[in-house]
Formats: structure tokens, C-alpha cells, sequence
């Protein structure tokens, strides 16, 4: 017999003097009716007391029953209250048992907060890495052009765009060599996402022999090749491109608080507006004078451009700090089942699950990703 209702009934208290004085403390919250425990509540004149095999079975009603709506775990607990039931561990439970709900878990929205500080990628001196990435399909351009794959220089910030009829492994390499290695040299790393242009034994082969190393991004995730998307919300029209990459080369970027085209050439662009309202450098321009301020600008690039990393890693740690505030660290082990958010191109609205699973993490790959398997042991691609 509950203790409680033994003390109730028959004022017969536990031998344990600390239990003994909870019972006492507590029993005027409580009553009899009909042999049944009941507490008195302020929603309610009483509240049923059930025990936890019948608290099962009301959670499991209200939250998902003939009128369940799979509500959050304090209405449910408020709409249980409200009913006349209780026990000590209402809303605990109902949080716990909403937690653990599998359709809620498919149908609830994407965590806001980050899971993982934010890492930032800087890189120790030009054209050492780069960024690539694919747009489109755009509407057509003169020539059935509808693609447009675009490079970034981490460092300079310098742009390479080229666009395509398809987009192939093969053009990819072709514009790397074209557009990257004899213009620039041959870079130590080259970042891009999961598409199979970069990931094929095309590409594969072809960086295994120039000793480029290929680093790919979170399944995703495309902030991690943060420069190529931030170039890529730049470019918009194929027919534009010259117009654009020349607005982008001469204009001071946030970060550096320098033009691309002076960290890769030493010296500012001239600009249309000086010809049609001559600057300075244009009015007053002496052959002899310019000669030697381009060979004082050369000797100085060096300083200019270790200037402009240390300004770009202050604004990036800025940035970091800001990011990490919002952080709510989530992390999971080997052995875990999990659901992974649904991100393939297909209608979606109110009714459409937002989760797909229960998939088993097998390797912690590190900084929040993961690589999956689904339960009967088949790995998950691209994880």
C-alpha cells in the first residue's frame, strides 16, 4: 500500500523519521475518495494520483490519441493537469515522452542555434588555396549557356568564373588548369562540395598528379567553402560575368579592407571614372614618377598583404566570437541512432516530415559531422 494513502487511512507512518515527516508534511495536500488517492488541486477541486504504468497510458492518450495533436511537453502536462490527473513527476515526463516521439521528431523544426563553434579558414598566402563551386541552371545565354563554375583564392579574394554549355569532371579539370595553374600557378589545396564533378576519378586522378590536395565540405554544409558562396551571391548573369568580376577585382573586400587586384598585382586599378573625371594619379600622372612608385608598390606588396591577413583573421575572429554565443553544443556518439534532416529538392509544406531515419553514427569524423549507416548495416552516402 502507498504510504500515503496508509497514512491517510489508518494515520500509520513509515519507521523512517525523515519519510516519516515528509508523509506528515504532505498529507494535507491529499485525500481519499472511494479508497482512491487523490490530491487537491487549484485547476481542479481534486487531481486523480496515478501510478506510473497508468501515467503511461495517459501521456500516450492526450499526446497522440484519438484527439492527440502531438502538443509540446508543457501543454501536455497543462492539458493532463487540467483533465484531474497528477503524479509527482508530471511535467518531467510529459517533457521526456516528447522528446523521445518519433513523429514529433520528424515533423519538428531545424535547430536555430549552431551545434559547433565556428571554425574559421584563412590561408597563409596567395593562390595556396581556393574555393570552387558550380552555379545554376540559369535561364540561357547566348551560346545555350546555363552553368557557371567559379573559383575564389582564399587569400586574395581573387575571382576566376567561367561559364559552361554542361558541367562535367572533365571541364572542371580543364577550367582548373586553364583558370587556376597557368594563371596562378599550381595551388597546395582546392575546397569544394560533394558534387560528383569534384569527386570523380577524373578529378581524383588529375590532383593526385599535380599533388593537390582535395578537401570537400560537409554534406549541406556549403559554409564550409565559405569564399565560393560568397563569390556565387555576386554573380548573377552569365552575359555580365566580365562586368562583374571587374566591379569585384577593383572594389575593397570586408574582410581584407583591400581590392583583390592590388593584393594580387601590387598596385589599385584604373577605374573608368578616373579617365572620364581624372583622379589624381591620372591628371598628374609622369611617366618616370609612375615607374618608380610601381617598384616602391612591389617592395611593399609583401607588407600590404600580411597587413590585410591579420585584418581579415581580427574580422573573422570577430565574427567567431559573435557565432559562438549562440552556440548550443550537441554532440553524439558512436552507436547512436539519430534522424538527419531532409535536404533533397521535393515538395515540401506543413505535412511533409522535416526528418528522415533512424540512421546509426558509426565514425565521429569531427568538428560536428558524422558518418552514418542505416540500421540493417548499409553505410549512408556523402555522410
Amino acid at each position: 500500500m502507498d504510504p500515503m494513502v496508509e497514512y491517510l487511512k489508518e494515520e500509520r507512518l513509515p519507521v523512517d523519521p525523515v519519510e516519516a515527516s515528509r508523509i506528515r508534511k504532505e498529507a494535507p495536500k491529499y485525500t481519499l475518495v472511494e479508497q482512491r488517492l487523490y490530491m487537491r488541486g487549484f485547476s481542479s477541486p481534486v487531481l486523480k494520483c496515478v501510478d506510473p504504468e497508468e501515467a503511461e497510458y495517459v501521456i500516450k492518450e492526450v499526446h497522440e490519441g484519438v484527439c492527440g495533436t502531438h502538443i509540446g511537453g508543457r501543454a501536455l502536462a497543462g492539458k493532463i493537469a487540467r483533465a484531474g490527473y497528477y503524479w509527482p513527476s508530471l511535467k518531467i515526463d510529459c517533457m521526456d515522452y516528447v522528446k523521445r516521439c518519433d513523429t514529433c521528431q520528424r515533423f519538428a523544426d531545424s535547430h536555430q542555434a549552431p551545434a559547433e563553434q565556428m571554425h574559421t579558414v584563412t590561408s597563409p598566402w596567395p593562390f595556396h588555396k581556393w574555393g570552387i563551386d558550380i552555379l545554376g541552371p540559369f535561364p540561357l545565354a547566348p551560346g545555350q549557356l546555363k552553368f557557371l563554375t567559379v573559383a575564389v583564392d582564399y587569400f586574395t579574394k581573387w575571382v576566376e568564373a567561367e561559364p559552361m554549355t554542361t558541367i562535367t569532371a572533365e571541364r572542371v579539370k580543364r577550367f582548373i588548369w586553364k583558370k587556376i595553374i597557368c594563371r596562378f600557378g599550381l595551388p597546395a589545396e582546392i575546397v569544394s562540395d560533394n558534387g560528383t564533378q569534384f569527386t570523380s576519378s577524373t578529378m581524383a586522378k588529375f590532383c593526385q598528379e599535380l599533388h593537390i590536395r582535395q578537401s570537400f565540405t560537409s554534406v549541406e554544409h556549403p559554409q564550409a567553402n565559405g569564399q565560393a558562396e560568397a563569390a556565387n551571391r555576386v554573380i548573377l548573369r552569365a552575359e555580365e560575368l566580365p562586368q562583374v568580376l571587374w566591379s569585384y577585382h577593383t572594389t575593397p573586400h570586408s574582410t581584407t579592407r583591400e581590392t583583390p587586384f592590388r593584393l594580387t598585382y601590387g598596385s589599385e586599378a584604373v577605374i573608368p571614372v578616373e579617365i572620364g573625371e581624372p583622379s589624381p594619379r591620372t591628371a598628374l600622372f609622369n611617366p618616370t614618377a609612375n615607374e618608380e612608385e610601381l617598384r616602391t608598390n612591389l617592395d611593399l606588396l609583401q607588407e600590404t598583404r600580411e597587413i590585410a591577413h591579420i585584418k581579415e583573421y581580427v574580422v573573422k575572429a570577430r565574427a567567431a566570437r559573435k557565432y559562438d554565443r549562440r552556440m548550443i553544443h550537441r554532440d553524439f556518439q558512436e552507436g547512436d541512432l539519430v534522424l538527419r534532416k531532409i535536404t533533397l529538392a521535393v515538395e515540401k509544406n506543413k505535412l511533409t516530415p522535416k526528418w528522415e531515419g533512424s540512421f546509426r553514427i558509426v565514425e565521429k569524423v569531427g568538428r560536428g559531422a558524422y558518418r552514418l549507416e542505416h540500421l540493417e548495416g548499409r553505410r549512408v552516402p556523402r555522410t
